[in-house]
């Protein structure tokens, strides 16, 4: 993995290694620090839930992943009075479980060669989730063959909720092959 921090305005994706998928980054947000895993736009797009909700990778370093999404009124849970629908606490477990796989993700030599999959997903709700809401994944531990995440989802109102998972980890040359993500 090429380090962020050798990373020039001058470089280019096409300097890649070699995925099998399309280097075109048209389609990508440009998000200067999200440099750790080049196909994340792609693996966004080609989800079709993810893409629905239309998440940003706003940075994604060693160990650490910040996702984001925009508020929609579609996301809302009509729970709410007065025209105050949080949004669906379904969508706040979405964020920490996707924002932990790439901040996890993001300790692989070859992140596109391997694999994950969520084992345990905790979220303790906090408060009503409501406007933007942004998930910042922090890498607790990142063994051979288990990852374990911390997160926390903050939106208009403050803090919104906090989570943790664990993640199997199917690392490239691990012998092993992974359904999930």
């Amino acid at each position: 993995m090429q380090d962020p921090e050798d990373l020039t305005d001058a470089d280019d994706v096409s300097d890649a290694p070699e995925t099998g998928e399309s280097t075109d980054t048209a389609d990508v947000p440009d998000t200067d620090d999200a440099t750790g895993w080049p196909e994340w736009g792609s693996f966004v797009d080609n989800h079709g839930y993810l893409s629905w909700l239309d998440v940003r990778v706003e940075s994604l370093e060693e160990g650490r992943a910040v996702l984001a999404i925009d508020h929609d009124e579609e996301f809302e849970n009509p729970v709410g009075s007065d025209g105050y629908d949080p949004i669906h606490g379904g969508i706040v477990a979405t964020l920490i479980d996707t924002a932990s796989a790439f901040a996890l993700r993001s300790t692989f030599d070859d992140p596109g060669g391997a694999g994950l999959t969520t084992t345990d997903l905790n979220v303790s709700y906090l408060r009503p989730a409501t406007g933007d809401l942004r998930a910042e994944a922090e890498v607790v531990r990142a063994g051979k063959t288990s990852g374990v995440t911390q997160v926390s989802v903050t939106g208009a109102d403050g803090e919104a909720a906090v989570g943790r998972t664990t993640y199997r980890l199917f690392r490239a040359g691990g012998g092993e092959s992974a359904g999930g993500r």
